[in-house]
């Protein structure tokens, strides 16, 4: 039936054209993704560890930032908000964006935060550790004033179309900052969309899309009943719709596919949309390309099916690349085609 439905639903290359109409507001923890790609060719005399032979080194916009890329690989226009670290990392973080050609209007530089960044060592094109410099303290009071500032500077100068809460759990997102936004989304009639981490998972009420994957639907929830049971989880979702009160839970159920709930009319209900083979290399940014196509579908009042669908779609061609990318707007409209 849903199959039959979203063929009714409207022209597809007419609904990515419309993609580059939208500002989307993105407010979430920013990163630095550090890649140092090598070669290895024997073992350490010092441990029994691989030598990666450094061949290449390259930074990349990673947390919220790969929403960011995402939002504009895909046409719209992204305003990422969030605070960094001033120093070296937060300097080349701005230049990666300057290079992306994308605004740094929302980003504050605090004396009070580090940057965080990821290094992820790959040896023979696999990812063979990662190292994580971070901070994950909730946002000095001084920061967050400012940060809600800029914010309303956004909210009075552009016309949004949706806010994205990109949440890694590094501090920048805070129960205050979470209920200050959704308040004003509300005031201005804007959506709001949340990929969420475990620190606030509760936080978000009054939300219009919550889209936890499956490990932090059981974390979030923590009921303690069976998730291997599909009928568990879909009650569960929708328990958490009702508690969140929120209009949609897009809950990633990996190789499962996606799951979404709502009320309809009176009644709960969940859709159900499969993944499709694939050749999966990298699941890293998944989730970030997932909330972003969503949200741009919620923005143009797609039905719950084709948000599902089309995001389920954009989280797996991601997933056949290596690191953290950007979806491809063509080879995505292609795939939703083929499947019509």
């Amino acid at each position: 039936m849903e199959d039959t439905f979203i063929q009714k639903s409207g022209n597809y290359k007419k609904l990515f054209k419309d993609f580059n109409q939208l500002k989307i507001l993105i407010i979430g923890d920013v990163m630095v993704d550090s890649y140092l790609w090598g070669k290895v060719e024997r073992i350490s005399a010092e441990a029994p560890i691989p030598i990666v032979a450094l061949r290449k080194r390259e930074n990349r916009m990673g947390g919220a930032a790969n929403v960011a890329m995402n939002i504009k690989a895909l046409g719209a226009k992204p305003i990422l908000c969030s605070v960094i670290g001033a120093d070296e990392k937060g300097g080349q973080f701005l230049e990666l964006l300057k290079k992306e050609k994308i605004d740094d209007v929302g980003i504050i530089r605090s004396n009070r935060r580090i940057t965080t960044t990821k290094f992820r060592i790959f040896g023979n094109s696999y990812q063979m550790l990662r190292v994580d410099e971070e901070m994950e303290n909730d946002l000095a009071d001084k920061d967050l004033q400012t940060l809600l500032r800029v914010v309303d500077q956004i909210l009075d100068k552009e016309k949004i179309d949706c806010i994205v809460f990109q949440d890694y759990d590094k501090g920048v997102i805070t129960p205050r900052l979470i209920q200050e936004i959704v308040d004003r989304a509300g005031k201005y009639g804007i959506p709001t969309t949340v990929d969420p981490k475990k620190k606030n998972f509760e936080a978000y009420h009054g939300v219009t899309l919550f889209k936890p994957n499956l490990k932090e639907l059981k974390e979030g929830i923590k009921s303690g009943v069976d998730f291997h049971d599909r009928e568990v989880i879909m009650k569960e979702a929708q328990i958490l719709r009702e508690r969140l009160d929120a209009r949609f839970i897009l809950t990633t159920l990996s190789e499962q596919g996606v799951m979404i709930s709502l009320k309809d009319k009176t009644e709960p209900r969940t859709i159900m949309v499969p993944a499709h083979l694939r050749s999966v290399s990298d699941v890293s940014g998944a989730g970030d390309t997932v909330i972003s196509v969503a949200s741009l579908c919620l923005a143009l009042g797609r039905t719950p099916y084709e948000i599902a669908f089309i995001s389920n779609l954009a989280g797996g061609i991601v997933c056949e690349e290596v690191g953290v990318v950007p979806v491809n707007k063509e080879k995505l409209l292609r795939e939703v085609l083929s499947l019509l």
